[in-house]
């Protein structure tokens, strides 16, 4: 398609063809045209590669595997949109803001890698500068919370209807619980990929079955859908573009699959992954490969793992005795980047490839066989949402990974950006990823609330703006904060540490967070519950008020807007001659033939009928002069 065939569309069009294509359709026209043109080239020369690199393989057509009805179309494929929702409420369907447009500029001003704001409860209207934070986390996640500060209040979100019915409890699906929030699954459960692939490319999602085994002999297979490459140059620094990972994990294991213990990977890069470790494995596969997992129990209860592709064995992969997995169950586990898969679920459908003898597809397994993993809140009013409060390395992450530990029937979820920087596996210079991470945290905290469960909130939240829209958002939730407010020699401890572990931040940069930081108080339409977990809040006030006063003793004062300079409209012949050469003393008129120019020749005075004289008369001239 060339430009001058894209110009010739209208907006509507433009904007109907970036749609059908999957890519955000808001923007000027001249935007849309450069969009839709990006696309179309990359297409043309991502199907002109593969018409190179495809060669004949004894194996059917991919389409040949699935029913006529489960085939994927151009519709289908193209459903699979990046639909993040949105801080303000837009009409039609919810749609994740491109970048240009994320960070509404009434809140924030970036420019110059500056960060101003307007004062609020507690808040001190100082400039936050990416030098003064040296790019770290600190900075990413202020840089979100100042978006709040004048972002509109937000409408309580709708609860979404719970996908399985009654009657589909025993049917073996991808689980919408059991996988991270930037993992979509389709509404039949056998199709899922990552839901914000074009804006954040480098993270890897991850799913289980919402069924798995601990005995016999069982299987499933995963076909490599199709490939997600985004077209943004920017996003181009990853070193792989897309990736695979399929395999076995327990239920309390992380949900990226391979970096567990008990968690057992074949990676498309030809490599065996658990525990963190990789070892050459197999073949690599890519876009139509289809992957087949087996685990095999024995009577004592070791297991062995094998996988095959496209009905070729590739080998055992792991060997774990009783010992080791305890009678743990095992459930079937995708990990996924840039890429969609589809797993076969039919129970009465044919294997896309013959397995080994003797083996049993999951979903075919009686319902005594399997053991479905643990049910999930199914209403707002079952889940919880616990707000972190502190001021960077106060410890706030430490005190939500031990809350989860102690509370593992509650399964929460973590919301932090440590957690999604975990996710970005490979790929990308760490200020990419730590910008990519707090700009993906604030969708998924707007996801989260429409989606029941219990989260952890793990961000400093120290405006009283941002803690305001986050807690509206999750109405209708148990709704609790937890401050954590070290005293200051115990502050300082920690932050040596993080200082250790790489994590530094400027003391200028702490200085202006101290002076911004508002701490919670109770109330009862925002708060159920409050937790000061180290000082109580009456010291903890009082601490915060003297790190204040030192924080803005020692920066330097906020600079005053200059006042705005009202300029009179210049007269068209120049500036009028002063008051006083014209009209001063009792005898003005004789004072005025101090011109040189004869006055029935001033050109200021003769310039038509309707010249105004109005203007060369002070306003302190009266009667007094005669």
């Amino acid at each position: 398609m060339k430009l001058a065939d894209v110009k010739k569309f209208k907006v509507a069009e433009l904007r109907s063809r970036l749609k059908e294509l999957g890519l955000d359709s808001r923007g000027l026209k001249a935007e849309l045209v450069d969009r839709l043109l990006s696309a179309s080239q990359a297409e043309q020369s991502e199907t002109g590669q593969l018409r190179r690199d495809t060669s004949p393989t004894p194996s059917v057509p991919k389409d040949a595997y699935l029913p006529s009805s489960s085939r994927p179309t151009e519709a289908a494929v193209s459903k699979y949109t990046d639909t993040g929702t949105q801080t303000e409420t837009d009409p039609g369907p919810p749609a994740l803001r491109p970048e240009s447009e994320f960070v509404p500029v009434s809140a924030c001003q970036a420019e110059g890698g500056q960060l101003r704001h307007a004062e609020g409860p507690g808040e001190d209207s100082r400039a936050l500068s990416s030098e003064d934070m040296g790019r770290g986390r600190a900075f990413y996640e202020f840089k979100e919370e100042i978006r709040y500060k004048r972002a509109k209040s937000p409408q309580p979100p709708l609860e979404r209807e719970e996908e399985a019915g009654e009657q589909d409890k025993d049917r073996v699906r991808l689980d919408p619980y059991g996988c991270h929030l930037h993992f979509e699954v389709d509404p039949d459960g056998s199709c899922g990929q990552p839901r914000f692939w074009a804006r954040f490319p480098m993270l890897w999602s991850g799913c289980r079955l919402t069924h798995g085994a601990q005995g016999g002999r069982v299987g499933f297979e995963v076909r490599l859908e199709r490939k997600l490459l985004t077209t943004r140059p920017e996003d181009q620094e990853a070193r792989e573009p897309y990736g695979l990972r399929v395999g076995w994990s327990v239920a309390d294991s992380s949900l990226l699959l391979g970096e567990d213990e008990l968690s057992f990977a074949y990676d498309g890069c030809g490599k065996k992954v658990s525990g963190g470790k990789e070892e050459e494995f197999g073949e690599p596969f890519s876009e139509g490969d289809i992957i087949g997992c087996y685990a095999s129990f024995s009577a004592d209860g070791a297991v062995e793992l094998s996988f095959h592709k496209n009905g070729r064995f590739m080998g055992v992969a792991f060997s774990r005795g009783a010992s080791v997995l305890l009678g743990r169950v095992l459930f079937p586990h995708v990990l996924c980047k840039s890429c969609s898969v589809r797993l076969l679920l039919d129970p009465t459908a044919p294997p896309w490839h013959p397995g080994p003898p003797s083996f049993t597809p999951l979903a075919a397994l009686p319902a005594v066989q399997r053991v479905c993993s643990s049910s999930s809140p199914t209403s707002r009013a079952e889940c919880e949402v616990v707000l972190m409060v502190g001021l960077p390395g106060s410890g706030k992450s430490l005190w939500a990974r031990t809350h989860t530990q102690q509370h593992p029937e509650k399964q929460y979820k973590l919301l932090g950006t440590e957690e999604l920087l975990a996710c970005m596996i490979s790929g990308g210079q760490r200020d990419s990823r730590l910008r990519q991470a707090s700009q993906c945290l604030t969708e998924l905290i707007k996801l989260a609330a429409e989606t029941p469960g219990n989260y952890i909130l793990d961000q400093c939240n120290i405006l009283f703006s941002a803690r305001r829209h986050k807690l509206q958002l999750f109405t209708g939730f148990r709704r609790a904060a937890a401050v954590v407010f070290p005293s200051a020699d115990e502050w300082k401890r920690r932050l040596a540490l993080h200082q250790r572990d790489g994590e530094h931040i400027p003391e200028t940069a702490l200085l202006k967070l101290q002076v911004s930081c508002s701490l919670p108080e109770q109330q009862a339409d925002l708060l159920e519950e409050l937790q000061y977990v180290e000082l109580p809040q009456d010291q903890a006030q009082t601490l915060l008020q003297v790190y204040k006063d030192e924080a803005r003793r020692l920066l330097p004062p906020v600079p005053k807007k200059n006042p705005r300079l009202y300029k009179k409209r210049a007269h068209p012949h120049g500036p009028p001659p002063p008051h006083r050469n014209l009209w001063t003393g009792l005898n003005g008129w004789n004072n005025a033939r101090v011109n040189t120019q004869p006055w029935s020749q001033h050109p200021r005075y003769w310039n038509g009928p309707h010249q105004n004289q109005s203007f060369y008369y002070g306003t302190d001239f009266g009667y007094s002069g005669y």
